[in-house]
Formats: C-alpha cells, sequence, structure tokens
C-alpha cells in the first residue's frame, strides 16, 4: 500500500515521481492545468500533446474515486485522436471564451478560447456511458438569468410550463445552469490584482473565480483536490478558501515558492 502525501501543502517536484505515493481511489478532483503544447517555453514542449494528456489521463484516473471528476484544459484538439474511454468518461467540453484576446490571425482565424474537458470516473459497474459525477453542485455555480422578466413570466404562464410535462424548465430565482460556453469569466490582465507575475500572464496564472466554479461545482467541503501542475498556486488558494483539502505539485521552484507565499496571504475558510 503507498503512502498518502500530506495534504494542503504545495510540492516542489515532478507529478510522475509523487504519484506513487498518493493512494488509488482517494482523490475527489483533479486540476490538469498542464502544458498545451503551443509555445515556445520550455515547460510547454511535448510533441504530440494527444499522446501527452493521454498518458497524463492513464496515470490520474486511478487515482480518482468512482465518479470523481478531472478537468484539463487545453485548445481545440487537446484529446482528440485519442482512446480516453477506457480510463475516464469526457461528459462535456467547457468553451472558456475570451473575445478581448488581442491576437490577430492572418492566414487563420484567430483562436478565442480555452477548452476545459470534463471528465468523470466511472464506477466500475459495466454501465459507463450513464455515469455521471459524484458531485455536480449546481446551486453553487448558478449564474444570472439573462431574459426579461415580463418575457419570463409569459413563458412561466404557458400550461405546459405551468404543470405539464416541461414544468421543471421553469426558470430559478438563485440563476440559471452556466452551460458549457463561458465568457463571463475574463482572463488576467497586467492590472489584474491576483496577477503575481508578467510571466505567468495567459500561460500559467488562471482567474481564481474559474477555478473557483470548477471547484465549487464537482467538490463539497473536506473533499481533496490534486492539482499536479501547480504553478502560481490558483487552485490551492480557491481550496483554502472554500474548505477543500489539497495537493499541489509544481516542478519550477520560483512558482513554488510565489505559490506558498500566496497562501500565507489569503484567509481560509470560515
Amino acid at each position: 500500500m503507498p503512502r498518502t502525501l500530506a495534504t494542503n501543502r504545495i510540492y516542489h517536484a515532478d507529478i510522475f515521481d509523487l504519484l506513487p505515493a498518493i493512494e488509488d481511489g482517494s482523490v475527489d478532483l483533479i486540476m490538469c492545468d498542464g502544458p498545451y503544447g503551443v509555445t515556445k517555453h520550455g515547460w510547454d514542449k511535448v510533441g504530440s500533446i494527444q499522446q501527452f494528456n493521454l498518458g497524463l489521463i492513464q496515470a490520474f484516473a486511478p487515482k480518482l474515486k468512482p465518479g470523481a471528476v478531472l478537468y484539463l484544459f487545453g485548445k481545440h484538439d487537446c484529446v482528440d485522436f485519442i482512446d480516453y474511454r477506457p480510463y475516464l468518461n469526457l461528459q462535456r467540453r467547457i468553451v472558456w471564451y475570451q473575445p478581448s484576446r488581442l491576437a490577430q490571425g492572418k492566414n487563420i482565424y484567430t483562436n478565442n478560447y480555452d477548452v476545459i474537458c470534463y471528465f468523470v470516473k466511472p464506477s466500475g459497474d459495466g454501465k459507463t456511458s450513464g455515469d455521471k459525477a459524484r458531485v455536480f453542485d449546481l446551486d453553487a455555480i448558478r449564474v444570472p438569468q439573462l431574459v426579461e422578466l415580463t418575457h419570463r413570466r409569459r413563458c412561466e404562464a404557458v400550461p405546459s410550463v405551468r404543470g405539464g410535462k416541461f414544468a421543471g424548465t421553469k426558470f430559478n430565482d438563485k440563476g440559471k445552469n452556466p452551460g458549457d460556453v463561458w465568457g463571463d469569466i475574463k482572463q488576467l490582465t497586467y492590472k489584474s490584482h491576483e496577477l503575481m507575475a508578467k510571466e505567468v500572464l495567459h500561460t500559467i496564472q488562471k482567474p481564481e473565480k474559474l477555478m473557483e466554479r470548477l471547484i465549487r461545482a464537482s467538490t463539497q467541503a473536506g473533499d481533496l483536490v490534486l492539482d499536479p501542475f501547480a504553478g502560481t498556486g490558483t487552485c490551492p488558494v480557491v481550496c483554502k478558501k472554500l474548505g477543500r483539502n489539497y495537493i499541489g505539485v509544481e516542478k519550477q521552484k520560483h512558482l513554488v515558492a510565489m505559490a506558498q507565499g500566496r497562501l500565507l496571504t489569503k484567509p481560509a475558510s470560515a
């Protein structure tokens, strides 16, 4: 039986060196924001990004509990041409839409979005196609309705909605499901107060709001979150805020120091 790493700390290490020390079936969520294979940074050079991501899925899947979730960040083709089905079920590809990106393609359409692949660990009962996440807290991530009140009332007055088979489609006063295209969470800029350093803009550091939505949706208080590419510590910081346990792993020493310093300044959940 492998030993289990201490939680609520960030390790300066390669995730593949530490994986044997994480017990199989012990993790509730893996936040995999690693290489994209599209930049000139040394850490982003992985050859075939599809094969690299397949290797991540194969390595990480055993660590997840049945029904637990893995979010894998990347570009549009990050999991194309590979067979991940023996390990995890791909439930959705969330599009994180960024229309404000400045790059302008001259010979091709400019890329204005990242993909967040939403995988769920099968239960192992042979019914993998119908498996759902053990946690999906919709009420924790609802967003405002974008429908005028008069139109809302008119729709809910329709008999098939008021008391018929479409009654479940009524508007919820708490808001609606954010769907799988997110344009309401903006990427960081040089002026963002949470940006740790210019070098991590766009390529490494994600907004806390983005991580918070994913963590709130797929975990409960006290659950264990594994962040194998911790970077500047955004995921651990949000876990600390929300009362989730975490294990962070990062290869670059200066980023580990940055993340640890950031954690010291962030309050824990009440």
